[in-house]
Order: C-alpha cells, then sequence, then structure tokens
C-alpha cells in the first residue's frame, strides 16, 4: 500500500450541507442553484449594458434553466445508462450528481431559443449574452463534484493531489489515496475562459457578428475540456481510444472554432440590435 503524499486536497467530510430529517441540502445541488443565479444576473447586466431594457433575461432564464438542466441530466443518464438501467428512479436525483455539460447547452440552447423569442431578442445574442455566465456557473458547479468525491483523475502524488476516501475509489485503484483533482483544473479553466468573454464582449461586441461569443465560448471550453476528460477514470464509452466526452469536443471544436473566426469579422451596421430599447 503506498504512502499518502505529505501535501494533498483533503476530502470533505461529507456531501450535505445540513440535514433536517428526510429534507438533505446538498452542496452539489447548491451550488448549481448558485451558479444559475449568477448566470443569470451577468446576461441581465449584459442585455443591458447592450441596450435592452431591464428584467429580459429573467424571460430567457424561465425557458432557459429548466431546459439546461433536463438536457445535462438526460446526457448524463444516455452516456452512462449502466448505471440507470433497471434504475429509473435515479434518474431525477440530480442532486447526487451527474450531469453532462454538452447536454447543457443543447437544453439551454432549445430553452433559450424560446424565451429570446419571447423577449423579442435574437437568438444569436441571447446566445452571447449567456455564454460568460454559464461558463463562470459551470466553474462552480464543478465543486459540486469535489463534495460527491465523484469524477476524479487518475492516481498522482502532486503537491494539489486529491484525497479520495477508499469506498470512492474506482476498481483497481483501491491502493491509491490521492487522485489528480480534475474538478479545480476545469474549474480554473472555466473561470479563465468567464474572464476571457467577458473581456471580447465588452470590448468588441458591436463589432462581432451575433453567435460570436457563443463559438468563442464552445471552442475554449471544449478545447479544455478534452485534456481534463483524458484525465478521469470513470467509466465511460469509448470511440478509437477516446472517451465518449473527448470524442464530443473534438466535434464541438472542429465546428466552434471556424464559426469564430467567420462571425469575429465586423458585422457591418446591421445587427438586429436596438438602438435604446
Amino acid at each position: 500500500m503506498t504512502l499518502a503524499p505529505l501535501l494533498s486536497i483533503p476530502s470533505p467530510s461529507s456531501p450535505l450541507i445540513a440535514e433536517f430529517g428526510p429534507l438533505k441540502i446538498r452542496w452539489y445541488g447548491t451550488l448549481i442553484a448558485i451558479g444559475i443565479l449568477i448566470a443569470g444576473w451577468i446576461a441581465e447586466r449584459e442585455l443591458q449594458r447592450r441596450g435592452y431594457p431591464p428584467g429580459r433575461s429573467y424571460t430567457v432564464a424561465i425557458w432557459c434553466v429548466p431546459a439546461g438542466v433536463i438536457g445535462a441530466r438526460l446526457y448524463h443518464v444516455a452516456t452512462d445508462w449502466d448505471r440507470f438501467s433497471g434504475h429509473l428512479d435515479r434518474i431525477p436525483l440530480i442532486q447526487q450528481g451527474g450531469l453532462g455539460l454538452p447536454g447543457v447547452i443543447i437544453g439551454g440552447a432549445i430553452g433559450a431559443a424560446i424565451g429570446a423569442r419571447r423577449a423579442r431578442i435574437p437568438v444569436l445574442e441571447v446566445f452571447d449574452v449567456l455564454a460568460p455566465g454559464l461558463i463562470l456557473a459551470q466553474a462552480l458547479g464543478r465543486w459540486g463534484n469535489y463534495f460527491n468525491q465523484e469524477l476524479f483523475g487518475g492516481p498522482t502524488d502532486l503537491p494539489w493531489g486529491l484525497e479520495i476516501d477508499p469506498a470512492n475509489r474506482p476498481p483497481g485503484y483501491a491502493q491509491y489515496s490521492t487522485f489528480h483533482p480534475t474538478f479545480l483544473y476545469e474549474s480554473l479553466w472555466d473561470i479563465t475562459v468567464c474572464l476571457i468573454l467577458l473581456w471580447v464582449s465588452r470590448r468588441s461586441w458591436n463589432r462581432l457578428r451575433p453567435g460570436a461569443i457563443l463559438a468563442l465560448y464552445c471552442t475554449l471550453y471544449f478545447t479544455g475540456r478534452f485534456f481534463v476528460e483524458g484525465l478521469r477514470i470513470d467509466p465511460a464509452h469509448h470511440i478509437a481510444g477516446l472517451r465518449l466526452n473527448q470524442v464530443t469536443s473534438l466535434v464541438v471544436v472542429a465546428v466552434a472554432l471556424p464559426a469564430f473566426l467567420y462571425l469575429r469579422r465586423p458585422a457591418g451596421s446591421a445587427t438586429g440590435r436596438p438602438a435604446g430599447g
């Protein structure tokens, strides 16, 4: 049995914040809720900065948030069906972990498109203002994986290795005590992407075609996700030696990068944006 390194990130004592009889307040669900609120606040500020009246983001959020959560859960269930086959009652239990980010984009995009029509905002512009807040919410939500002791990487003796309790170590890894904290890697990358998106948006939004910020978000996020995903050791489907989420990341980047390079060209005067409301 290997010895634990002198320095490491301690494992959390519990995935729960508090417990009141049958009511259990989990870190995972709480962090997701906080992330959604922050994302909505950023989107509202971005819309107002672009000349839209207050409150439009909430019209979009009513449709975008539940659709994004449903899409994320369905993607996770579909790509990890072995955990749910014969246990369909587990599907709604998102507070226990298990949301697929590609599903967030698909489901959230559908909901945002509906909300955009109701708020009378061009759909691609809604996607642009949602992107910075979405990636920041993802950065916060990844800490839910930490509290659940899930989705970590392979064994490591680096000073920032994450301690994992024996009960949560995958088969074949019982002899290791610290693992790559992929939640932390992805969270830090997501924060970096958020700052880049906000900088580009606030510096050049009126010179970019609608959809450019969304394309940049997809390019940057999924580039980082490809490498983080490659470190993980949780069960996953594989295609050509790559995990399914790595393949998904490559496909998204292959589409998003050319889209951004095209959309970053000046849009001219016909942007479809309001003159002041």
